[in-house]
């Protein structure tokens, strides 16, 4: 299929809209996408024209957007780009909205702290993260020295094997 796919940095505009539907949960916001250039002539940033755009989003993506997303956060929206254009009240309108397959904050202008959901029976406890139903994969433990760091020994790197050069005749 040939569609309109799109990644957009922007703020969230509207309080994202949570709903229960028979197809599963759907949520949507409005994404505020201004761009900025360089103005050379009074040597500053400047805002140029902002676009609006509607994002939605099913399924687990709108569970996590209700539990993570709120007015005027910087997002990161990637998805398919729909153009709308209907007739209301005798005038012609145009909207764009945007069907979201990822949603994450944009960290070149804040923090987030991550929290996996978890799949199958049970929701995720809002204090601990734990399921109730489901059994979680425990997150590894990246902190933790290899073994042959732990006796004070050198580190050596038995995945990736040594690359041999070839003997030179003469």
């Amino acid at each position: 299929m040939n569609e309109t796919m799109v990644c957009v940095v922007g703020n969230v505009a509207t309080q994202p809209v949570f709903r229960e539907t028979a197809a599963g949960p759907s949520a949507r916001f409005r994404l505020a996408v201004t761009q900025r250039f360089w103005d050379r002539e009074k040597s500053a940033w400047r805002d140029g024209h902002t676009n609006f755009f509607t994002v939605w989003a099913n399924r687990a993506l709108a569970a996590n957007v209700q539990a993570s997303v709120s007015l005027g956060e910087p997002l990161m929206v990637r998805g398919r780009l729909k153009v709308r254009s209907e007739q209301r009240d005798g005038q012609s309108w145009t909207g764009a909205d945007i069907e979201a397959s990822a949603i994450g904050h944009d960290l070149a202008r804040g923090t987030a702290a991550f929290r996996r959901t978890l799949r199958g029976d049970g929701a995720p406890d809002q204090a601990s993260g734990e399921s109730s139903g489901a059994s979680a994969r425990p997150e590894p433990n990246w902190e933790t020295e290899p073994a042959d760091q732990a006796d004070g020994a050198e580190p050596t790197d038995q995945a990736t094997p040594q690359r041999q050069e070839p003997a030179l005749a003469g």
